[in-house]
């Protein structure tokens, strides 16, 4: 069971859900030193708002904790804004949120702490409500968490060495089998796209090769590793790069996703690739209008270094659709245009597959985890027509940047039955029910919850 979690038995403090309606019979259920307490405060059930009620001895009884009314939106994940401000402690639900099972996954997520640096770690934990799966919402925490850590370590010590090494604990601990393809042994195995990107770097490039299970059903997921992006030679201003140690974040939300397939031993062979690079400046680094040959065969003109991710993920994902998996799913931190489009919080998504598409949406509500389908427009793809080569790695124009990005990335899958390719943004901006300010790990909830599905019990 993940620390963040209590087995029932122990000694807790109770947190009430409340809203407009129940407000009185909850009050009304209370000691009257306590109700008394929480008049005098002030308290109000209004969503988000919390009080901390003394018993007769000056210890914490319970908490208040107001939620919407149930004629208003709900936040499913409203529970997660009471790890921050709670004091040390046990806490269970005393009544039920609008979700348990979300309400205690929130709660968990609201109380990660990136500690690797000597910062205080969380010190609330929460009893499982009855219901609950413990042990599926355990796998789930901790690959958030482990993305989260991953994203937020920055580039000194997360470069494309310490991601590999990151991704070969993982295999060790589920038993998977894992291979590296490090510096210019990428071209000796025709991968000179993910070369060009990384060689710049005094840290060499690489790609990740993670197998595990013996099942018929190929799944592959590939996620994008820039473990520091820079632009390369068109180089990006000091407010552009500032979060670019998020620029792996796909690889990390792939090794989340990885970790719960891998510990619930859902029926398949996963497969994950993670291109592995830091996108630098030198007297080695790949120039505007460079031309190179990928994987796939197309070659490729460099329209500009700093859509680096399209690039090294074109030789994976071409790599991964030679086995021609069941279902391939790739993400990245790839566009400014995602979050123009959609904001920081909503993952756009494509696919031809309609069927996979609705289930994908079905999953995002259950899960609160919002992703959002945007077409594969295919009369956009001459936008990437190059002049002198098959195509170019950026539009002509300046329109539909995400869309663009993932009809290029289309161009290097042919035989996987299922293609889906996730925009992430990787990042919590400011602090919210759930996610801390920081590393995020997006899409990974919804797609296991679709594999679950699909390839469980």
């Amino acid at each position: 069971m993940h620390p963040a979690f209590l087995a029932p038995g122990n000694a807790t403090v109770p947190i009430w859900f409340v809203n407009t309606t129940s407000w009185r019979d909850i009050r009304a259920a209370l000691d009257t030193k306590a109700a008394a307490f929480a008049d005098a405060s002030g308290f109000e059930p209004v969503a988000g708002r919390h009080a901390l009620l003394p018993g007769p001895d000056g210890t914490l009884a319970a908490v208040l904790f107001g939620q919407e009314d149930d004629t208003k939106p709900k936040d499913l994940f409203l529970a997660g804004k009471l790890a921050p401000v709670l004091p040390r402690g046990a806490y269970r639900f005393a009544n039920t949120p609008h979700d348990a099972r979300l309400g205690a996954l929130a709660f968990a997520l609201g109380a990660y702490r990136f500690t690797r640096y000597g910062k205080g770690g969380s010190e609330v934990r929460l009893e499982l409500p009855g219901a609950v799966d413990g042990a599926e919402l355990s796998r789930v925490v901790e690959a958030v968490y482990l993305a989260r850590d991953l994203i937020n370590t920055p580039a000194n010590d997360m470069g494309p060495r310490e991601l590999a090494d990151a991704a070969a604990a993982l295999a060790r601990r589920h038993g998977a089998t894992i291979r590296t393809v490090v510096g210019d042994e990428l071209i000796g195995q025709n991968f000179p796209l993910i070369h060009a990107v990384g060689r710049a770097a005094a840290r060499e490039p690489r790609l990740i090769d993670m197998s595990w299970g013996d099942s018929a059903r190929r799944v592959t997921l590939v996620g994008k590793g820039v473990c520091f992006d820079s632009g390369g030679l068109d180089i990006k201003p000091e407010s552009a790069m500032l979060l670019m140690k998020k620029d792996m974040g796909g690889a990390a939300a792939m090794l989340a996703l990885a970790h719960m397939v891998m510990d619930r031993g859902l029926d398949v062979r996963l497969r994950v690739l993670i291109p592995s690079v830091e996108n630098a400046i030198s007297g080695a680094a790949f120039r505007p209008l460079d031309i190179y040959r990928s994987r796939k065969g197309l070659q490729v003109e460099v329209g500009n270094t700093d859509a680096e991710g399209r690039l090294v993920l074109a030789d994976a994902l071409a790599l991964a659709d030679e086995e021609a998996p069941e279902l391939l799913i790739d993400a990245g931190t790839l566009t400014g245009a995602a979050r123009v489009a959609l904001g920081p919080d909503v993952v756009p998504f494509y696919t031809d597959d309609d069927a996979v598409a609705a289930d994908v949406m079905r999953h995002a509500g259950v899960e609160n985890d919002p992703v959002w389908r945007l077409p594969l427009w295919r009369p956009y793809d001459q936008m990437l027509e190059s002049k002198v080569a098959d195509l170019n790695n950026i539009a002509t124009g300046n329109f539909a940047g995400s869309i663009i990005c993932a009809l290029f990335l289309n161009r290097f899958v042919a035989a996987a039955k299922s293609w889906l390719h996730f925009d992430v943004y990787a990042w919590t901006p400011s602090a919210r029910p759930g996610r801390p300010e920081g590393g995020e790990c997006q899409a990974a909830r919804a797609l296991y919850a679709l594999l679950a599905e699909r390839y469980g019990e």
